[in-house]
């Protein structure tokens, strides 16, 4: 294998730790590398439930470091990625024969104490059988509590990740494979899939459900970690309730249902946590739906039934298995495996892990690495706002009406999705005001071209279920009609 171009570092996977990886590295100084096969959050990092959140839940199974840590990373995310995370209010209805009273009460104490809390309302009880809550509700529903959490466009804060790294000297390659790597003296020996062969003094092997395959197969490295892959479904139907508030239900089987606005006419329902075997085909079952509907329909004065579901997704979270039977209670904190072949050329494997500790993660794979670049510079990232949320001495919502200002011409339902999508750089895809194309759904032809010219965006799929929803809005004919012009 010719020698070719060396990087101090090679990220493996374009979900959201992988892109948080190499932004964070990309700060610090070390010349990096990202590689994703597909798509930038083309698997598990756009099928989340789109919450940034402490997880109420883990409090039962005793993950105080982890909630600790989530609502930590809660605070940091909404002052650095604005645009993207907002805060939500969710309520819980008090159903006596699952929870007690007190039990609840305790945990949101714990939950509003964990972690510093500046930005979001505490908890406390409220009425259900009155506005604004007792919408769409069953009528024998008449005491909960409420809470702070917040929302996220899962797809979009990772490339924001990726923009950043860019930004700051990383190299960013989606559709683009790592088909072998070599371990020798001073650094890795890789062969990609576009014909490149490169050099990297170390390699972050964050594949997420593919990671034991990639540090097996491509790496040529053993191990003896396991991977739980666990399925979370998902189910959108439409609008459930009225109001901005979500709804976080008890099941009889101890687990949790999201009930989430979606939009201005769906309702985002979800999620499950199923056994998967196969990474490559995660499909919300049959089953799966049903348990959805059943459980939200126990709580709702009109039943929903899997007739009702509009859209279905799922995602597969790499778990590390810690040898727990029950998918729902392996841990969903994360796993760090360094492999250095005595002392040089390090690989190190993320294993685990969810979307609101990303960002800490990050900093934790920098810490570990840091033995091999003594150089490495300090943390940063909490501290430095996203492309598109750094609305200085404004407020977003002050910066979002000047956008709007400048742009009378344009309908303000277009200019709202653009805004939301893009936050300050907003005008870098507006330009002249001249869209081109209204593609439907508030699409137009200028944002298309600027996902393709900026943001990695290739075919469709990228841009009408990644970049954005649009095509949750969008007739066949509009869907097929943008895939069109990208061919052309």
């Amino acid at each position: 294998m010719p020698r070719g171009v060396v990087y101090d570092l090679l990220v493996i996977g374009g979900g959201i730790n992988g892109a948080g990886i190499a932004r964070d590295a990309a700060g610090r100084g070390l010349s990096t590398l990202l590689v994703e096969r597909g798509d930038l959050a083309g698997a598990t990092s756009s099928s989340s439930s789109k919450l940034i959140h402490g997880g109420l839940r883990y409090l039962e199974q005793y993950e105080f470091k982890l909630v600790h840590e989530a609502l930590a990373e809660r605070e940091i995310l909404l002052r650095i990625a604005g645009h993207l995370v907002w805060p939500a209010r969710f309520v819980m209805p008090h159903v006596p024969e699952l929870r007690p009273r007190w039990m609840i009460r305790i945990g949101l104490f714990l939950y509003d104490h964990l972690a510093r809390r500046s930005l979001l309302e505490g908890s406390h009880a409220v009425r259900l059988d009155r506005p604004p809550y007792a919408s769409g509700l069953k009528p024998e529903f008449r005491h909960g509590f409420i809470y702070s959490d917040c929302r996220v466009d899962d797809a979009r804060l990772v490339v924001a990740n990726a923009v950043d790294a860019r930004e700051r000297g990383a190299r960013v390659l989606t559709r683009t494979e790592c088909r072998s790597a070599k371990r020798e003296t001073s650094a890795w020996r890789v062969r990609l899939s576009n014909g490149e062969d490169i050099e990297a003094k170390a390699i972050v092997n964050a594949a997420g459900p593919w990671v034991k395959q990639v540090l097996n197969e491509r790496l040529g490295q053993p191990s003896h970690d396991l991977v739980r892959l666990v399925r979370g479904s998902h189910i959108l139907v439409p609008k459930l309730y009225d109001g901005d508030h979500a709804f976080i239900l008890q099941n009889d089987d101890r687990r949790v249902v999201f009930m989430i606005p979606y939009g201005d006419w769906h309702t985002l329902v979800g999620t499950t946590d199923v056994s998967q075997h196969e990474a490559e085909s995660a499909q919300p079952s049959f089953a799966e739906v049903d348990y959805l509907c059943r459980a939200v329909s126990r709580y709702l004065a009109k039943p929903v039934a899997p007739h009702d579901v509009v859209w279905r997704y799922a995602g597969v979270r790499p778990l590390y298995d810690d040898g727990t039977n029950n998918p729902s209670a392996v841990t969903r904190d994360y796993t760090l495996r360094v492999d250095d072949d005595a002392g040089a050329t390090p690989v190190l494997s993320v294993f685990g892990g969810k979307i609101t500790t990303y960002r800490h993660l990050a900093e934790d794979v920098m810490e570990r690495l840091q033995p091999y670049f003594p150089a490495l510079k300090g943390r940063w990232t909490g501290q430095s706002s996203f492309p598109g949320s750094d609305f200085g001495a404004d407020s977003r919502r002050a910066a979002r009406d000047a956008f709007f200002a400048r742009y009378p011409q344009v309908p303000t339902a277009t200019l709202r999705a653009i805004f939301r999508r893009h936050g300050m750089r907003a005008d870098q895809v507006a330009g002249d005001g001249k869209l081109g194309e209204d593609f439907g759904a508030g699409l137009s032809e200028r944002e298309v071209r600027y996902f393709v010219d900026h943001e990695w965006a290739h075919d469709a799929d990228d841009i009408l279920w990644r970049r954005t929803k649009c095509g949750l809005h969008m007739t066949q004919a509009q869907r097929q009609r943008v895939a069109q012009v990208l061919g052309r």
